[in-house]
């Protein structure tokens, strides 16, 4: 037993200051200012995501923003959605300049990956992925304050293949805002940035010009402004008004308006409740959670009569967890 024990001990690369989460080396992901790595709860013998972020640089240049950094993403811990990735735990490891946080893991990866490995997909599924997004957006705009999450794209939305349900990660780079919706630092992914966050003040409507970049990302499969060579030509493309040629050559006409309402100027951005009640999302439901449940009791009760399908019922409505 003590032999095992040590080696469990020596499979993690590091465990947190409580001594419940664990770190293996293997790397889940990249990105701009972060790492993530393959992580365990040993109390609840789960996989997770151990989250990095280098902070030292940051430090040195404004010692206050890692406290505000800091704050903001305990904040983002306490957000509870369907379609928002868990936070778990956060603590900053002040001597290596980096700040720690875990968070729940999709099985399938990112969307990005997913699509990638899957092709051929229907519209029918993209618009609920697009939809579930769109659930997860309205959460975050209303939330009181305001969060931003600045950085969406499929790179940052997970999936978890075997339900179909979707959900937005990355949020250590939100922004909580005022009253007034409008925050002030430039952050995020080039191709999906709207031409407001180049001016340094913007409000939560950068979030729908993304979300519409992602939407075009997913149906194409193809980054938004791909024939672009650099980050300088985006930058042109973007503050300029000139759409991506994936939009261009888009040939459905419902898609293509719906993108173009989403990535428009920012005052005639609808909000993510309104496109929640556009008509291209007529007809289409998230099934990956409560109905999927109703559907199940249906099933039941068809299968095995009347008294299966009422316990089944009587089971899902009761205080215990039953799935």
């Amino acid at each position: 037993a003590a032999m095992a024990a040590a080696c469990d001990e020596e499979a993690f690369q590091e465990v947190d200051p409580t001594g419940r989460f664990g770190r293996y080396a293997a790397v889940l992901g990249l990105g701009s200012v972060k790492k993530v790595y393959r992580g365990f709860d040993q109390e609840e013998g789960i996989e997770v995501a151990w989250n990095r972020v280098r902070l030292r640089a940051l430090a040195e240049r404004d010692p206050s923003m890692v406290d505000r950094l800091h704050a903001e993403v305990r904040l983002l811990r306490s957000l509870h959605h369907d379609h928002i990735i868990g936070f778990h735990k956060v603590w900053l490891d002040r001597d290596a300049g980096v700040l720690n946080f875990i968070t729940e893991v999709c099985n399938s990866g990112s969307l990005r990956e997913y699509r990638d490995r899957h092709k051929h997909v229907s519209l029918k599924a993209l618009k609920k992925w697009a939809r579930q997004i769109l659930e997860g957006l309205d959460h975050l705009h209303t939330h009181d304050p305001c969060i931003i999450h600045r950085d969406l794209n499929c790179s940052n939305v997970f999936i978890n293949g075997n339900t179909g349900q979707v959900k937005i990660g990355d949020l250590g780079l939100a922004a909580i805002v005022d009253k007034d919706h409008t925050a002030h630092t430039i952050l995020g992914t080039p191709e999906f940035m709207a031409p407001e966050l180049y001016s340094e003040t913007y409000t939560e409507s950068v979030d729908i010009y993304s979300y519409g970049m992602c939407v075009l990302e997913m149906v194409t499969r193809e980054m938004p402004y791909g024939e672009c060579e650099s980050v300088v030509q985006i930058y042109h493309s973007v503050t300029n008004g000139v759409p991506p040629a994936a939009l261009r050559r888009l040939r459905d006409p419902e898609m293509r308006a719906f993108i173009q309402r989403c990535i428009g100027k920012p005052r005639n951005r609808p909000s993510a409740a309104d496109l929640l009640r556009d008509p291209f999302f007529h007809g289409i439901d998230d099934d990956t959670t409560a109905s999927k449940r109703a559907k199940c009791v249906k099933i039941m009760h068809g299968l095995d009569g009347i008294r299966l399908g009422q316990s089944v019922f009587l089971l899902l409505h009761s205080s215990s967890t039953v799935f």
